[in-house]
């Protein structure tokens, strides 16, 4: 070692004795530093408790607050859910009560569809009917009793063997002879049969509905000449037979005698129509062209029919005639009778007499509204 080398001894701070007064100073200032030290130690945990208590009952709060909204989430989801359940069944109602609307619009729409079509075919009726001349007689009629249809029955009534229809002029003679029932009638020689009078009961129409449409292979010919049948219905095939003229084949060619019209068939259910909407037609006849008049032809079908039984009241059947004599002798001799009014008979307008075993159809027809009987 240098002696020029300086150094110095350090020394620790002698420490008092702890059964000293001053260590025992010593000694209670630190434990109030490490009592101070706890105090506050136990204070910051303290305080860190309260914060962590305060942050718990925070989040303790907010869980209830978050399980609340959750559950208020949930609601308001559920009666979303119910509303639009709610929506969706209006929906499909409404959409139930559209289609039922519409199918009811579509119901609608056919029957005016088929409306359509009667009046089409009502209209197409028109037409159809033959044109026919007519005059004003200079009777007059109010309006309610005017009828727009009228039709005239023609019944076949079969007779049977000795038996003998009387129709009275009046009503009152009828009724009289039948009242008698029982008639004696003299045949001559001291001759006489007796006949039984009975009334005549028919069974006439009360109702009648017919359906009518236009039919697609007919046509109703009219306005035509008086020639003869046969050359006409050749002349009227043969010119409607020709495409040229609007034709086809027809299938049959056919004279309707009442009312002086023709009725062809054609094979095409396709030429009809063309023809009746031409309606007027240039027909060579008679040497010269004749124009006729086309129009659509009716197929008619009875759609409801309701029938009555009727008494005439001015025809009476005679029964038990036994055929004793000429038809003619016999059938004078019961005239005769029944025309006396001494016998209670009146003036007859028609008698018929059928011989035993024989079979007649007699045809009571209808007649005008000013008299009673058929």
């Amino acid at each position: 070692m240098s002696s020029d080398e300086d150094f110095s001894l350090v020394l620790a701070d002698p420490q008092p004795l702890e059964n000293t007064l001053e260590g025992i100073k010593t000694l209670i200032t630190n434990y109030k530093k490490k009592h101070e030290q706890l105090i506050q130690e136990q204070q910051e945990l303290a305080a860190s408790r309260d914060d962590r208590r305060d942050m718990t009952e925070k989040f303790k709060q907010r869980s209830i607050k978050l399980a609340q909204d959750l559950k208020e989430d949930q609601r308001l989801y559920k009666e979303q859910i119910e509303n639009e359940k709610a929506k969706l069944n209006s929906m499909k109602q409404e959409e139930s009560e559209l289609m039922k609307e519409i199918q009811e619009v579509e119901e609608a729409l056919k029957e005016e569809e088929a409306k359509k079509d009667l009046l089409k075919q009502q209209s197409d009726v028109f037409t159809a009917v033959p044109e026919k001349e007519v005059v004003f007689t200079g009777s007059t009629e109010s309006e309610a009793d005017t009828q727009t249809f009228e039709m005239k029955p023609r019944v076949v009534y079969p007779m049977e063997g000795g038996t003998a229809l009387v129709t009275f002029e009046e009503e009152v003679v009828a009724r009289k002879i039948l009242d008698m029932k029982k008639h004696q009638v003299d045949l001559g020689g001291g001759c006489s049969i007796t006949v039984e009078a009975r009334p005549v009961h028919l069974m006439l129409p009360r109702l009648v509905e017919i359906d009518s449409e236009v039919s697609p292979q007919h046509i109703l010919i009219s306005n035509l000449p008086k020639m003869d049948t046969e050359s006409l219905l050749n002349k009227l095939e043969i010119h409607f037979s020709k495409s040229k003229h609007g034709g086809g084949e027809v299938e049959n060619c056919e004279m309707l005698p009442d009312s002086g019209t023709v009725v062809l068939t054609f094979v095409d259910k396709h030429i009809a129509r063309g023809l009746t909407d031409t309606e007027y037609h240039d027909v060579k006849l008679q040497q010269k062209t004749h124009r006729v008049r086309v129009t659509p032809f009716l197929n008619g079908k009875i759609t409801n029919l309701k029938t009555k039984m009727s008494a005439c009241p001015r025809t009476v059947l005679l029964t038990g005639i036994p055929d004793v004599m000429e038809r003619e002798t016999l059938q004078d001799l019961l005239e005769i009778h029944f025309q006396k009014s001494s016998n209670g008979g009146g003036e007859i307008e028609a008698f018929l007499y059928n011989l035993l075993g024989q079979h007649t159809s007699a045809l009571f027809e209808g007649i005008s509204s000013d008299k009673k009987e058929e």
